[in-house]
């Protein structure tokens, strides 16, 4: 019973201890809250709360930057380079014969056994423009603007499957979790809408990526920079549109005794995500209006509609291009469309085809209605997948396993110099030989055309600077205009 006893005193001390310091912290009766009222007057009283920052105001660049925003054609499955940029006659010399031993020394292959035999290419190869850019015969588009290309024929990764793939190309790590390039970008940049999202996401193939949502994630870095995923049709974003029975006035009431809410929560608490929620509450409001105007193709000129070969009311690769003009000439900062078709491990020949022609238009219409509305300077474009294809075939005699040695890119715009081709492989185009550019040179590239140092743009986490190049990367002076 004394324990008992003892226990009901203790607890009852316990109580009238939190309840002074309750009523002393919370009242303002204390000394220091008195002479701070006092020595603020009046002005302290009925003051409303400070509205939050907006994460995503546009911010200057610490260096000169070439580029203010960033549309990436991302061709997920990996397209093969030796069908599209990569003209090599030896491997054609080679066609049906064993590869030569020293070649597959130490070579990892994802699928296929390493000693198949070599596979020609199955397209032709001519060079165009004043700057004699080599192109496969299947991008007769692409052909029409060489000149304002910048093709690297000398990319190589450290992954060969998709995911991993896929991942590493967009957030510079094979591991889940980590903030993609786009986020980076609006991290470092901001946006210059209030009505747009600052990074919007197209997935036009015939499947989802298969590194799925962390491709254009924000990983660690506050969720207010993740990539927005756009649909077809008027109504691109979920639950944009209000239910049945809720007009704007409900809307807008329900709107600002929630922000009210936030807004007071976050100024006690301070953390970033209740200032994302705020903001993508009002950015949502926004685009209710800002969005069905947008996506909605008629308004486009039937020229610029044919220059595309774009429908209205579909969102395929066409549409989505020039959907990508449509936002960036708005402000959105950065745009990437997904195209997930060109993992070609058997049927090469007929699905190079069919992939190039549901892309290579639009690639090009892309370019020319940017120059033509004197944006392409500034807009920085990249095309290309997540690695290479084997020269060895696969499939019967018709496919190409998945490579991550050598394959190839393009870029325009931006400040990348136009009308070149950067790097070599070897007569196979099994290995980059010359000018190698790893895909951290390339995030280091990019982020110098915005205006980084790729080893000062980082976010601390877990008690470590992360970066988007990790802990490597060079920048590529020989693409920079």
């Amino acid at each position: 019973m004394n324990r008992l006893n003892h226990l009901q005193h203790a607890t009852e001390d316990f109580r009238r201890h939190l309840t002074r310091r309750w009523f002393f912290q919370q009242c303002g009766v204390g000394m220091g809250s008195l002479a701070l009222h006092a020595l603020l007057g009046g002005s302290a009283q009925g003051a409303a709360p400070a509205a939050p920052p907006n994460p995503l105001a546009p911010k200057r660049s610490p260096q000169t930057a070439r580029a203010k925003r960033v549309i990436y054609l991302f061709m997920a499955g990996a397209p093969s380079h030796l069908e599209l940029f990569d003209n090599k006659p030896e491997l054609a010399k080679w066609s049906g014969k064993l590869p030569p031993a020293e070649l597959l020394k130490g070579y990892r292959a994802a699928f296929i056994n390493p000693n198949a035999t070599l596979l020609g290419p199955k397209f032709k190869f001519a060079r165009h423009g004043q700057s004699g850019v080599e192109l496969s015969e299947v991008l007769p588009h692409l052909a029409t603007v060489a000149d304002d290309l910048a093709v690297v024929k000398s990319m190589h990764t450290d992954a060969f499957n998709h995911a991993p793939g896929q991942i590493f190309m967009n957030t510079g790590s094979q591991q889940f979790g980590r903030p993609s390039f786009g986020a980076w970008t609006t991290y470092g940049l901001g946006a210059e809408s209030s009505d747009l999202p600052a990074y919007v996401v197209f997935s036009t193939g015939s499947k989802g990526t298969s590194g799925g949502a962390s491709n254009w994630g924000a990983g660690f870095l506050p969720s207010v920079y993740n990539g927005v995923l756009f649909r077809s049709g008027s109504d691109p974003v979920l639950y944009l549109s209000n239910p049945k029975g809720v007009d704007r006035v409900m809307q807008r009431d329900t709107l600002d005794a929630i922000q009210a809410l936030n807004n007071e929560r976050l100024g006690v608490v301070g953390d970033p995500e209740i200032a994302t929620r705020i903001n993508s509450y009002e950015m949502a409001y926004r685009m209710q209006s800002s969005a069905p105007e947008l996506m909605d193709l008629s308004r486009e000129s039937k020229e610029t509609l044919a220059l595309y070969g774009a429908t209205p009311g579909k969102t395929d690769f066409a549409g989505a291009c020039l959907l990508a003009r449509r936002l960036v000439e708005r402000g959105t900062r950065f745009v990437q469309i997904f195209h997930e078709a060109w993992d070609q491990h058997g049927d090469l020949t007929n699905g190079i085809k069919a992939n190039c022609r549901n892309t290579d238009q639009a690639c090009a219409a892309l370019l020319k209605d940017l120059k033509a509305r004197g944006m392409l300077e500034d807009t920085l474009v990249i095309w290309g997948g997540e690695f290479g294809r084997t020269p060895m075939v696969q499939g019967g005699n018709d496919g190409r396993d998945h490579h991550p040695n050598c394959f190839s890119m393009w870029m325009a715009g931006g400040g990348v110099k136009p009308g070149m081709t950067l790097g070599e492989s070897d007569d196979f185009g099994f290995n980059a030989t010359v000018d190698r550019v790893h895909v951290h040179d390339l995030h280091a590239t990019l982020l110098h055309l915005l205006g980084f140092d790729h080893t000062k743009l980082s976010y601390r986490f877990q008690g470590r600077d992360f970066r988007l190049t990790d802990v490597r990367g060079e920048v590529v002076s020989k693409l920079l205009a």
